[in-house]
């Protein structure tokens, strides 16, 4: 069940300056993703980064 619940996905409204989305919008072709996958790709790597470091609360999800 935990592993569905992984699976899920949830939306979240973003507000983004446009100089930022722009940039972001030429790193996800650049990387052949949407821009969706690539700030999910980006926020999922930030969150594996800090779970190294072992920074606070660094097990929770």
């Amino acid at each position: 069940m935990a592993e569905d619940r992984d699976k899920a996905k949830k939306q979240v409204p973003l507000r983004l300056s446009s100089s930022l989305y722009d940039e972001l919008v030429r790193w996800a072709e650049d990387d052949f993703r949407s821009l969706n996958g690539q700030i999910e790709y980006l926020l999922t790597d930030a969150v594996r980064k800090r779970r190294k470091r072992g920074g606070p609360d660094s097990g929770r999800v």
